[in-house]
């Protein structure tokens, strides 16, 4: 027999079965809601937010619907992965980012063409502005 403690987390979860488990896409998109409502008050949410991005995160790539995008994603230098969320969170455009050159330079880094690739100096740079670790740049592996 399992411990009390147990028993009442297993009973807790399954009145909210998308915690643990999405298994199509109407539980994907209320776990979506589920999850802005619980980062309105992420400290207190912690926990329950940690398993819900679990169980999203799992949905995402299982699901068909993201196959073509994970396939994209996995061919993307991590680099410019991280350099278009970061254009995109804070509305840039090539012009926007004095740090890589002009704005042929920056297309051509996004777009990876002409073997532009993002230098340490660029890295740096963007780090300090953005106030992240240059660490987020670079593949994990």
């Amino acid at each position: 027999m399992l411990p009390e403690p147990c028993l009442k987390i297993r009973d807790a979860l399954s009145q909210v079965p998308i915690l643990t488990n999405i298994s199509n896409q109407g539980d994907y998109e209320q776990a979506l809601a589920l999850m802005d409502e619980l980062m309105e008050d992420y400290d207190t949410n912690k926990a329950l937010v940690d398993i819900l991005s679990l169980s999203i995160e799992r949905w995402e790539e299982r699901s068909d619907e993201f196959t073509g995008f994970n396939a994209a994603l996995a061919e993307l230098d991590s680099g410019i992965a991280v350099l278009r969320t970061l254009m995109s969170q804070h509305n840039l455009g090539v012009a926007d980012l004095p740090e890589l050159g002009s704005k042929a330079n920056v297309s051509k880094l996004l777009n990876q063409t002409g073997g532009k690739q993002l230098t340490r100096k660029h890295i740096a740079s963007l780090s300090q502005r953005f106030g992240i670790s240059p660490a987020l740049f670079f593949k994990k592996l």
